[in-house]
């Protein structure tokens, strides 16, 4: 895996948090080479991890090994007909992180019977704490999985994916699920705020209770209704406050939520995958 060379197409945040973490897994620096049309980001990503650059796509396949798709899903066609041409045996993988562009799609842009691997990362990969799902094609490899799976742990955990339809429920969980928890940090600073707290005081608590949340159910090893349990004393506070959220149908709105975002992304999907 070390001595591949990978091409990313796109110097975006996710191919920065992606370049960061395989640079600090200690992945040599001139075995990574970045293509963008904008200079003043190539520069950036030249001076902070000393890796290789340049401004168009082709270039960066000349030695390429493995395919890194960063750019936005609304250029995804264009982009990879444009690496058509360039695309030859030696590409060996494709990986693609742009969010709904199915592997079917790619593999008609690209003109070519190539692995692909698609990947569904979220904004905390930019702090290489993200949840990823991945899906691979029916030609990739063991090998190459393991390929994939290795340049992806950098920016967090991965999970695979059997059916390549579950990678839009990927995309309602975590895809979309940090604005959730974000919108429950929001609610709950709001009301301290108006239970007394100072604004500061207020998403402090809030925040720092989110981590220690999220910490006891990955350290601890028990599932989120065993924790709740536990931190539920009978006639307590807590069971005051829980009351409330499943009278008004807590679980079932996230449920609908979640639902929601699921066939949002299945739509998107469709849409991109239609262009011609």
């Amino acid at each position: 895996m070390k001595h591949a060379h990978i091409a990313f197409i796109g110097g975006g945040n996710m191919a920065t948090s992606l370049i960061a973490g395989l640079v600090a897994d200690g992945y040599e620096p001139q075995r990574l080479i970045v293509s963008d049309p904008v200079p003043a980001t190539l520069a950036g990503l030249r001076g902070r991890f000393g890796i290789r650059t340049v401004a168009d796509n082709a270039s960066a396949l000349r030695e390429a090994d493995t395919l890194v798709l960063c750019v936005k899903p609304q250029v995804a066609a264009s982009v990879c007909r444009d690496l058509a041409p360039a695309i030859s045996e030696r590409i060996g993988l494709v990986i693609s992180v742009m969010a709904g562009v199915r592997e079917t799609a790619i593999q008609r842009w690209l003109g070519a019977a190539i692995p692909i691997v698609r990947a569904m990362p979220n904004t905390p990969a930019m702090l290489q704490a993200g949840a990823i799902g991945l899906h691979a094609s029916d030609h990739v490899s063991a090998v190459q999985r393991n390929e994939a799976e290795t340049i992806l742990r950098a920016v967090g955990m991965v999970r695979w994916m059997t059916d390549e339809d579950q990678m839009d429920a990927v995309t309602a969980i975590s895809g979309s699920g940090p604005a959730y928890f974000f919108l429950l940090m929001e609610s709950l600073e709001r009301a301290g705020v108006a239970l007394g707290l100072t604004a500061e005081d207020a998403r402090l608590l809030t925040i720092q209770t989110a981590l220690g949340a999220a910490r006891m159910a990955i350290e601890g090893g028990d599932p989120p209704d065993v924790l709740r349990a536990r931190v539920t004393s009978p006639g307590g506070t807590t069971e005051a406050a829980l009351k409330v959220f499943a009278t008004a149908g807590f679980g079932d709105l996230v449920a609908r939520a979640a639902t929601a975002a699921r066939e949002r992304a299945g739509q998107l999907s469709d849409h991109l995958t239609e262009q011609s």
